[in-house]
């Protein structure tokens, strides 16, 4: 079974996700944006071994430590989609406008795409690509967990921001409505920033993109 630990990092705290597989104790970091420190001791509590580090995005809050953690755990990063290399091109620059400590930008070992697989130890989640925060944003989903990482697409209440270079609302809405909601209602997910919810509960009371919307 898929089980999952959140870590808040940066100063935005941004949901970094530790996932792994019971059987197999592998794992792997989503979104390490930075505090590689305190993301490495939450490994070392957990007991668990990580394999990769998936990227919903490209933005510095979600991608910020992705290059020193691959360093430090000589592991593969994976994302997101390919139309998003501009956002990690860009990741020095992004840290000096945020404030943020000094980052490089890197290149991933495997982009993803709409379709593709990844694996936590023994357990497979589906890549969802959900543009519109970002043009190359993916969502990874775990059909036997019925967990969603969602990133910056879809929060408790809320949706992601669309006024970044590339971003696109119309778009946004579309990948939440016909790539997330057929998931089923049932889906819990964790969002880039902020509590957990399902997407019935978004369904029903989200005032952007509820059914009643």
């Amino acid at each position: 079974m898929l089980q999952y630990k959140i870590v808040p990092v940066t100063p935005f705290e941004q949901n970094c996700s530790i996932l792994w597989c019971d059987a197999s104790r592998q794992a792997a970091v989503v979104d390490p944006g930075g505090n590689v420190d305190r993301i490495l001791a939450a490994v070392q509590a957990l007991g668990v071994t990580v394999e990769r580090i998936l990227l919903t995005h490209g933005h510095i809050d979600h991608a910020g430590g992705t290059a020193d953690l691959a360093r430090q755990l000589a592991v593969p990063i994976e994302g997101p989609d390919r139309e998003d290399a501009f956002w990690i091109e860009g990741l020095p620059q992004q840290s000096r406008m945020f404030g943020f400590p000094p980052v490089g930008a890197f290149t991933p070992d495997r982009w993803l795409a709409d379709g593709d697989t990844v694996q936590v130890g023994e357990e497979t989640l589906d890549v969802i690509h959900c543009p519109g925060h970002t043009p190359g944003h993916v969502v990874f989903f775990s059909p036997s967990a019925r967990l969603a990482v969602v990133g910056d697409v879809l929060f408790a209440g809320s949706i992601g921001r669309t006024d970044f270079p590339r971003g696109n609302h119309a778009a946004l809405i579309a990948s939440i409505r016909t790539r997330l909601w057929p998931l089923g209602k049932d889906v819990a997910f964790i969002p880039g920033h902020g509590p957990m919810s399902t997407f019935g509960d978004e369904r029903d009371a989200n005032p952007y993109v509820g059914d009643y919307a």
